[in-house]
């Protein structure tokens, strides 16, 4: 572990910690309503990433997501929840030595059916398309291929825990036919635990299989979380790490990276 990443290990839990309260029920259950991908909540959560050891010349890509959240009603028993991940990436040395990208990269826009409240048994669900747009800025940064496929999620939240799991598929049908089709799976399993304090603790993998390459990356991640507020405004705030277990040789990380986290909420 470098010295960069150990210090921000050892400084994140002290951070959240030492924070005035937001520790009522109606921190706890904003911050368990942000362990739900369906939820019925307005969030717009910034994810940065730091990886390094990066394909063969041992580059570093830095990974912003803002991922915007907006529940849609459809009547007294319905949502329409779209969760859209918009990239932003800056890289060095991944494409070849001496090379620099920096830029947005491809969207993904996902809606999910959902019911507002769970079944007789606990479970939480949301079923929908989900849809790729090439709005890479740069060549390196996008794929240029137009997308779409299902998306789905299940999940139940049983006192303090939360556990689950999100999937996708998504087929190209457009776009450049000189680079690579897209045919892949998205698989995430997760779960979290949500204290009194409003404090999150997740584990989950983010992980991808590519049909055409044969290829998994597959990360897992720990990350420490806690909602408070900061004047009026309510947010989530945290961090934590993530390991590559399997990752393609030409172009997947190694070892250990960064996850920032940081929410706006704004409950209705």
């Amino acid at each position: 572990m470098n010295a960069q990443k150990k210090v921000v290990f050892l400084a994140l839990p002290a951070a959240l910690y030492s924070l005035p309260g937001f520790a009522d029920e109606s921190g706890a259950g904003l911050a368990k309503q942000l362990s739900n991908p369906v939820a019925n909540l307005i969030s717009v959560p910034f994810q940065l990433n730091v990886d390094d050891q990066v394909g063969p010349n041992n580059g570093t890509r830095t990974l912003l997501n803002v991922q915007p959240v907006i529940p849609i009603t459809l009547n007294d028993e319905t949502n329409i929840i779209s969760r859209t991940i918009l990239p932003f990436s800056s890289q060095s040395h991944v494409t070849g030595e001496g090379e620099d990208q920096a830029g947005m990269g491809d969207v993904v826009q996902s809606f999910f059916y959902s019911p507002k409240s769970p079944t007789q048994s606990g479970l939480i669900w949301g079923v929908g398309p989900v849809l790729l747009l090439p709005t890479g800025t740069d060549s390196a940064l996008s794929g240029k291929k137009w997308g779409a496929g299902p998306t789905a999620v299940l999940l139940k939240q049983s006192g303090p825990w939360t556990y689950g799991g999100l999937a996708n598929h998504i087929w190209d049908y457009a776009g450049e036919q000189s680079r690579k089709s897209v045919n892949a799976t998205f698989l995430q399993p997760f779960v979290s635990y949500t204290t009194p304090d409003a404090i999150s603790y997740s584990f989950n993998s983010e992980s991808t299989y590519d049909w055409t390459q044969d290829q998994w990356s597959v990360p897992v991640n720990f990350n420490i979380t806690k909602v408070t507020k900061i004047g009026s405004q309510i947010i989530q705030f945290g961090g934590g790490f993530r390991y590559w277990v399997h990752t393609p040789e030409e172009t997947g990380p190694e070892g250990l990276g960064i996850r920032l986290n940081l929410t706006f909420l704004f409950p209705q």
